[in-house]
């Protein structure tokens, strides 16, 4: 990208000092060779430099070429070597290779030969990189500076494979040191390892202090906001996805989060601070409409006719493009994501982006770089598309996501939803918008957005504080009421409807009232909880806080039963949470993806609206509220095989 881009401005400097931490990088080869090789491959100007000023007179001298077929025959491996050892070893080793090389030094003393340096050492030749760097155009460079790992250490540290451990130093190895980089420290004073510092007057303070001052300082900063933010438009915005579908209309939730970023980039105050990203199949996620739209980001513009170019939604590329497709590359990608989602703090600009990708290829595939973003106190949405382990049917194991939001909950400042209907997505996503760009906040949100279509429903009134906080009622059947043979039914995603379904054949058929609860965020309703506890434990003598699940759930008759198409550690993280009274039972989708239709799928994992019910019937046998022979009769009429494979192991 950098070659592509021209980004002449960029400059690399890779220290190859040929060794890993263990040893040599590549022992029997040359890695700067390797190097040079992957990065003139990808576009980019390569600098080697490889041998320090002492070597120029003998270069110079090598009529031949001898001296440098030698070097370029000898392996990194070697070269470790002669810097572990000294002149008279090198001279042997090296030079000793053709009988002209020793001719070539026949004049030099050993202290001479060890005195041949190495280019990343010499300052004179990494200037004249650095300059040759800083005038290149057209090109980004990197320069492969050839070092001694332990440069100085000596005979302790110098080129040997452990001195990435090395603790302590003995005070032969400190003389080593003081005398190769000519510390002005007496012998009397060595054993206190006495700072030194040169005179303020000395020419390499002045230097120092000037090029702090021309850095800005003494310290590295970063601003935590910026300067002006861009109005977030209300909630209202959104109404008309707030609203029920039309009858008959079916839509996925990733298209009703097209439909909210589509809101959003039309907003003059918002709009153009929008970035949305993709590696790859905008058209799979339903958001082709905005290449004509807005265009995809091209340095160069669009030098071909595109071969859609008499459709409406043609793949458009601009210099002035809004959307980033960074092809098949989902660290790429997220990359760009990080840069804009880090531009309020290094540019004073605020930027949403939207990075938009196959969940189950998302998190797994950049969680480092997830990560580093978190530690950067990013500030964007990543959008896990197609996710759940049992809704992109047919894909099997290499599409089927059963664990993103495991990934997500452990990052501290990653905000993380499971939504079900384009309501919650609205208001999830205009949550974000409030915090990280009008209330500055250092969070980033995680949203799974799932490709299968359904009617969707209108926001209940008042389920907005519910939705946020991770869980609310959907469906109440109890009325808050004690009352016998009542279960507590929890979902989220896809799977919260076959949990409605469930509810509705727990009652038809057994007789069973059934409350049901869309659990937007089973991380965040943890979350929550976990702040509680940890309130009480250091306040001891103040009144308790109760958890936001135990007060939701506490007034309710009957077990709870969650379901999800995670595995069940994701539903199970809100257990401790759950008022002690009740019995708490979660199904989820642990073991591997598989392909075939979503009802086989879901009966496979466990997962259907018929062992909801199964489930729900045996929290009440547990609780001595019908027969166990009940639960037994709903696995026959429901033709559930009860001696099929646990897909947690097959």
């Amino acid at each position: 990208m950098a070659a592509r881009e021209k980004l002449d401005n960029l400059i690399f400097v890779i220290n190859c000092n040929l060794q890993r931490l263990d040893g040599p990088v590549r022992g029997n080869g040359k890695i700067i060779q390797e190097l040079e090789g992957d990065f003139r491959g990808a576009g980019w100007n390569v600098i080697k430099l490889i041998w320090g000023s002492y070597w120029d007179p003998l270069l110079a001298r090598d009529i031949e070429g001898i001296l440098r077929r030698v070097m370029e025959e000898t392996v990194d491996g070697e070269y470790q070597n002669y810097k572990a050892n000294d002149g008279a070893f090198v001279r042997k080793h090296f030079f000793g290779k053709h009988p002209k090389l020793l001719e070539l030094v026949s004049k030099m003393t050993d202290e001479d030969v060890w005195r041949l340096n190495r280019g990343g050492h010499d300052p004179h030749k990494a200037y004249a990189a650095y300059h040759a760097a800083v005038n290149h155009k057209g090109q980004p460079t990197v320069i492969l500076a050839k070092t001694i790992k332990g440069f100085g250490l000596g005979r302790q540290g110098q080129a040997q494979n452990p001195t990435h451990q090395l603790k302590k130093l003995d005070i032969s190895t400190i003389r080593e040191m003081r005398e190769h980089f000519a510390i002005p420290i007496p012998d009397d004073k060595l054993e206190e390892l006495p700072f030194y510092l040169p005179p303020a007057d000395a020419p390499e303070m002045k230097y120092l202090h000037e090029r702090r001052k021309a850095l800005g300082g003494y310290l590295p900063q970063r601003r935590p906001k910026a300067d002006v933010v861009p109005e977030v438009p209300p909630l209202t915005a959104f109404e008309q996805i707030l609203q029920p579908t039309a009858a008959g209309r079916e839509i996925s939730t990733t298209m009703a989060f097209v439909r909210v970023l589509a809101q959003i980039v039309r907003d003059k105050s918002l709009g153009k601070h929008v970035v949305p990203i993709v590696p790859d199949e905008a058209r799979t996620f339903g958001m082709e409409g905005m290449f004509r739209q807005l265009g995809i980001y091209s340095a160069e513009g669009q030098k071909y006719t595109p071969v859609d170019k008499d459709q409406v939604m043609y793949y458009r590329e601009d210099k002035a493009g809004q959307i980033l497709e960074e092809g098949i590359n989902e660290a790429g990608a997220f990359s760009s994501w990080i840069a804009a989602a880090t531009s309020y703090s290094v540019n004073n600009v605020v930027m949403v982006p939207f990075y938009i990708f196959y969940s189950m290829f998302g998190l797994q595939r950049i969680g480092d770089l997830a990560w580093a973003a978190a530690d950067q106190r990013a500030r964007g949405f990543v959008l896990g598309a197609t996710a759940g382990r049992t809704t992109l049917n047919g894909e099997g194991l290499q599409h089927e996501d059963g664990h993103s939001h495991i990934l997500s909950s452990v990052i501290p400042n990653c905000i993380s939803y499971d939504p079900t209907f384009a309501y919650e997505v609205a208001v999830i996503v205009h949550d974000g918008l409030r915090r990280m760009v009008t209330n500055q906040e250092d969070v980033f949100y995680y949203v799974t957005l799932m490709n299968e279509n359904y009617e969707h429903p209108g926001m209940p009134a008042g389920a907005e504080e519910g939705i946020l906080k991770g869980m609310y009622l959907l469906r109440d059947r109890t009325g808050g009421k004690k009352t016998k043979k009542a279960v507590q039914l929890a979902g989220s995603g896809t799977i919260l409807r076959e949990v409605i379904a469930g509810a509705d054949l727990l009652e038809q058929d057994w007789g069973v009232k059934a409350d049901v609860w869309s659990a937007t965020s089973f991380t965040e309703l943890r979350r929550e909880g976990m702040d509680a506890e940890r309130w009480n434990l250091l306040h001891p003598e103040d009144e308790p806080r109760v958890p936001y699940v135990t007060k939701l759930l506490e007034g309710r008759s009957g077990p709870v039963v969650a379901a999800t198409d995670y595995i069940k550690a994701f539903a199970d993280q809100i257990r401790s949470f759950v008022p002690r009274d009740k019995l708490y039972r979660v199904l989820g989708t642990d073991g591997f993806g598989r392909s075939d239709t979503r009802a086989k799928l879901r009966e496979f994992f466990e997962v259907s609206r018929y062992f909801v019910v199964v489930a729900a019937l045996k929290a009440l046998a547990d609780q001595g509220e019908i027969e166990p022979g009940v639960v037994a009769q709903a696995i026959r009429q429901y033709r559930i095989d009860p001696n099929k494979p646990n897909p947690a192991h097959s």
